[in-house]
């Protein structure tokens, strides 16, 4: 029977190829009425038979970029009946709607690359509405070309007549382009362009040694011969980077030869966001230089068109690293690529369409218990999570998450909106770039909050920020670990209401609410409030910040507390020990802390892992970790803990090991066991005495898949809650931030 609709179409919607789909949808079913883009998403008037099925097509048959989070329906009375099924002008523009994320190049695109239409063929800049960039070169709302990169590029004749039809896949692709129109490449080598071949050119510098400077969509890489051991360690001279690991670019055969990749693996790297996936190392090595100390390479296939014709041109795997000064963010003009990349770069592959916002690949793993987000990143943002349930007045609230790893979290209308990472607030340029996001962020989505979070560290730049922001609004300062909790809740969907949860939180370093420095915590609690049940016996921060770079230091301590000093005399001879407990005993520059991210370092380093000195965050556990996947059998006979979370006993027991010869891949697997029995435990007793209904797993030390199977395996039978959207480090703090926040000022 013919009726009429109005269908509000909520979510992922626009500058996605929502409107053609539409509209061949309808007409494909013989109805009538119209579509257009409006402030809160697409509004479609339809007339017709079978609207049910209609309906039912638009969520389940959405385009692969779109992301439907509602469909909303009315009973609609046309003016005057339409005859046929049009796509209309949009209404007004409004920040309510989804700026897209970045997507890597489509089969569609990629077979016009490499066909033989001359507009196409070859060109590094071809897109459609199912790829191709979008946050990457967009400078203000509405999402329409003038207000992108591409506004420099007059559409040609060919060009906008596809984009003005909606049965071309290009129809209202706003940055669609071709060799005749739109941006050029060319190498540079000092200064000088070269325009005949760039591609060509790049591939025999490549294979021939060279590091390249590559401009990608978010910013440049450095690039360089993976298979070539020289080339890598001249990167890695030129980087003054010597251990941490190189990110890789490869087809999948490439992948699939140098690794282990998993059917979750291979269907991640896929994605249209094109992610760096951590894939287990395969027989066939690279050299060492890529990855010193670990079991995984970081891949990702090619995301760009300029990405696929390189690699067409070299079929190997590249090295494909931030285009950056140690510290700093990545670069992302021509100019400052010059200026900062030509002692690190042979040539540069560069072209001339503008990068509007700094954006560095995305880190990611798949686990045995779904997707791990180490770094939220191209690709993944501007995407938005929805509220849970008790968060329907929560008022537009800002947070500025924590010091290192540092990210924004809006929230606004339902939706939390976790920014891109945006790095360490000790360096200068990453401030800038803080405070540039924060401002662009809120005019992007015409945020103008109320509530402002914020750590509860009083020096972090992050947290003096916030306080200068809440001049007349409400600023609330949040525990570091209690907003660890929240964010593990908040994406999971936990309502408000939903109950107590025990919380293992295990990280470097936050400040508790006493005062003291936390790291290795067991709560109790939810958005509105919690308790500090448990914690790891704290232990002084030998030398303060000097025991987060020298692994040696926590060692130190950790042995001394269990009556182990001769033993430490014996490790650790070759370093000034009796100094250091003089400082220790005296109280100076040694504050204890329950640092779980410090236990690991001590561990790390009785096992003679980079026990002088890391050369990046997180080396040692990293380490250590790839060292315990080595002895799967270890894991049967995890060290004991005391049964206030004290490590003395793990200590006692790993003396005796290696006393005995216990070879150190088996020492370490013990080590991973114990800590995951130890805090489960104590967990489950919470949940079995219905003082809580799950258990959450959050804090930066479960980036460490295989600390996360313990516990999970530990917790087995109990609601678990884990980390599969948002970083389970400081990347995602801001969320947990904002949810407290909200939840103080909702009602």
């Amino acid at each position: 029977m013919s009726e009429s609709r109005r269908i509000r179409v909520r979510g992922q919607v626009q500058g996605v190829g929502f409107r053609p789909f539409i509209w061949r949808l309808a007409r494909e079913a013989g109805l009538r009425g119209d579509v257009f883009n409006d402030a809160e998403g697409v509004l479609i008037h339809v007339m017709g038979d079978g609207l049910d099925d209609f309906e039912s097509a638009i969520k389940s048959q959405a385009p692969a970029l779109a992301r439907v989070d509602a469909v909303e329906t009315a009973r609609y009375d046309f003016e005057a009946v339409p005859t046929s099924f049009e796509i209309t002008a949009s209404g007004p523009a409004g920040s309510d709607t989804r700026v897209t994320p970045d997507a890597a190049t489509c089969p569609d695109c990629l077979a016009d690359i490499r066909g033989s239409d001359p507009r196409r063929a070859g060109y590094a800049f071809t897109n459609c509405t199912h790829c191709g960039p979008r946050l990457t070169i967009l400078h203000g709302l509405p999402y329409d070309r003038a207000q992108t990169s591409m506004a420099a590029f007059e559409m040609c004749a060919d060009c906008a007549r596809e984009y003005a039809d909606p049965e071309d896949r290009r129809f209202h692709a706003q940055p669609v382009a071709c060799a005749k129109c739109g941006p050029q490449l060319w190498l540079e080598v000092a200064g000088e362009r070269y325009t005949d071949d760039p591609v060509e050119d790049a591939a025999r510098r490549l294979m021939a040694g060279e590091t390249l400077a590559i401009k990608g969509l978010g910013g440049f890489h450095l690039a360089c011969d993976a298979t070539n051991a020289a080339a890598v360690e001249t990167l890695r001279t030129r980087k003054r980077r010597p251990a941490k690991p190189f990110a890789l670019m490869g087809t999948l055969a490439h992948i699939q030869t140098h690794g282990v990749p998993s059917e979750g693996d291979i269907a991640r790297l896929s994605e249209p966001a094109a992610p760096i996936v951590l894939i287990d190392q395969g027989s066939t090595s690279l050299p060492d230089a890529i990855a010193p100390g670990q079991a995984t390479y970081g891949w990702m296939l090619p995301y760009t068109p300029l990405h696929h014709l390189v690699m067409d041109a070299v079929d190997r795997p590249l090295v494909m690293t931030s285009g950056n000064l140690s510290g700093e963010p990545q670069v992302i003009g021509n100019a400052e690529a010059r200026e900062k990349l030509s002692g690190f770069a042979d040539a540069m592959l560069i072209h001339d369409r503008g990068i509007a916002r700094r954006l560095d690949d995305s880190v990611e793993r798949e686990t045995l218990h779904g997707p791990m987000i180490l770094r939220r990143a191209r690709g993944r943002v501007p995407g938005t999570l929805p509220l849970p349930g008790g968060f329907e007045e929560a008022p537009q609230t800002v947070a500025f998450g924590a010091h290192m790893k540092s990210a924004i979290c809006l929230i606004k209308n339902g939706q939390a909106l976790l920014s891109h990472h945006l790095g360490d607030l000790d360096d200068a340029l990453t401030w800038d770039e803080f405070q540039k996001a924060d401002a662009d962020y809120a005019a992007l989505f015409d945020h103008a909050p109320d509530v402002f979070a914020c750590d509860l560290h009083p020096g972090y730049r992050s947290s003096q920020h916030a306080a200068d922001r809440a001049e007349g609004g409400q600023l609330v300062e949040v525990q570091h670990h209690h907003a660890h909790l929240a964010a593990c809740l908040g994406e999971n969907d936990w309502p408000r209401d939903g109950g107590p949860v025990a919380g293992i939180i295990l990280d470097g370093l936050g400040l508790g609410d006493d005062g003291t420095v936390w790291g290795g915590e067991l709560l109790l609690g939810d958005y509105d409030g919690f308790e500090r049940v448990a914690n790891l016996t704290p232990a002084p921060l030998a030398g303060g910040d000097a025991a987060g770079r020298e692994p040696w230091r926590n060692l130190l301590v950790r042995l001394d507390q269990a009556g182990l000093s001769e033993l430490a005399d014996r490790v650790l001879a070759a370093q000034p020990v009796d100094v250091l407990r003089q400082a220790v005993t005296v109280g100076l520059n040694a504050p204890l802390s329950s640092s779980a991210g410090r236990l690991f370092d001590a561990v790390a380093a009785a096992l003679g892992l980079c026990p002088d000195r890391q050369s990046f965050e997180g080396e040692a556990a990293m380490r250590l970790e790839a060292l315990a996947r080595e002895a799967p059998d270890g894991f049967q006979a995890p060290y004991p803990f005391g049964p206030d979370l004290d490590p003395a006993p793990m200590f006692q027991a790993w003396a005796k090991d290696a006393s005995d010869g216990v070879a150190p891949p088996h020492m370490a697997a013990r080590f991973h066991a114990g800590l995951a029995q130890a805090f489960c435990a104590r967990a489950r007793a919470l949940v079995d005495g219905s003082k809580a209904r799950a258990v959450a797993l959050s804090g930066g030390c479960f980036q460490n898949a295989t600390l996360l199977d313990l516990c999970v395996r530990e917790l087995r039978g109990i609601p678990v809650l884990i980390h599969t959207k948002t970083p389970a480090n400081d990347g995602g703090l801001a969320l947990g931030q904002a949810l407290i926040a909200a939840a103080k000022y909702s009602g």
